[in-house]
Formats: structure tokens, C-alpha cells, sequence
């Protein structure tokens, strides 16, 4: 596939968009890691904001409070979902079943410590 010549205002525009993204999903991490935003909001959410529903499934398990790589993988196998698949791909129906998922985290990510 050849990817098309693009004008330099259009790759500015292009970039500006880029860089909105990458902050976008970096405040929605945070917010999320600090408990300020429930993955239940998250969800409701990312069914209208196309940056949220490109966010990576273990991109937005990693950011949640007390869950590390190996959590966040554990957690991937046992509902068999890729990780590398967007989170809006999960529609309705598998968003609540993340969310019944994430009521069981914290007991995986750290209660046996």
C-alpha cells in the first residue's frame, strides 16, 4: 500500500491531530490509575470518542491502580481478547463484561501480597 503525498499543511494538521491523541490518552491514563475515572465511564465513553476506542486493550489495563504487565496479561488470557486489539472493538456487551472483570482485579493484582 502506498501512502499518499500529502500537502505540508495537511501533514501539519495531521501531526497536530497525532500529538491531541497522544495527550488525550495520557490524561484518560492517569485519570484512570488515579481512580478519578471507573473503567464503567471509560467504556460509555469510548463507544463515541474514536481516539478512546483506538486505545489498546493492555494499554488500558496496565493503567488502572495496582495492575503491572503480568496482571494485565493474566487478565487478557483468561477473558481471550487480544491485546493488541482497540478497545472499541468490545461494543457494549463485552465492555460490561471488562467491567465485572475489573471488580475481580484488585484481588488478582495485589491481594495475595
Amino acid at each position: 500500500m502506498t501512502l499518499p503525498t500529502l500537502t505540508p499543511e495537511q501533514r501539519a494538521e495531521a501531526l497536530e491531530k497525532a500529538a491531541a491523541a497522544r495527550s488525550q490518552r495520557a490524561r484518560i491514563k492517569s485519570e484512570l490509575k488515579s481512580g478519578e475515572l471507573k473503567l464503567s465511564e471509560f467504556f460509555a465513553a469510548s463507544e463515541s470518542d474514536e481516539v478512546l476506542g483506538k486505545m489498546k486493550v493492555r494499554a488500558l489495563l496496565v493503567s488502572l491502580p495496582r495492575v503491572g504487565t503480568t496482571t494485565a496479561d493474566a487478565i487478557l488470557e483468561d477473558v481471550h481478547i487480544a491485546e493488541s486489539g482497540g478497545c472499541g472493538a468490545w461494543g457494549r456487551t463485552s465492555g460490561r463484561r471488562w467491567s465485572s472483570v475489573s471488580a475481580e482485579t484488585p484481588g488478582r493484582a495485589g491481594g495475595a501480597r
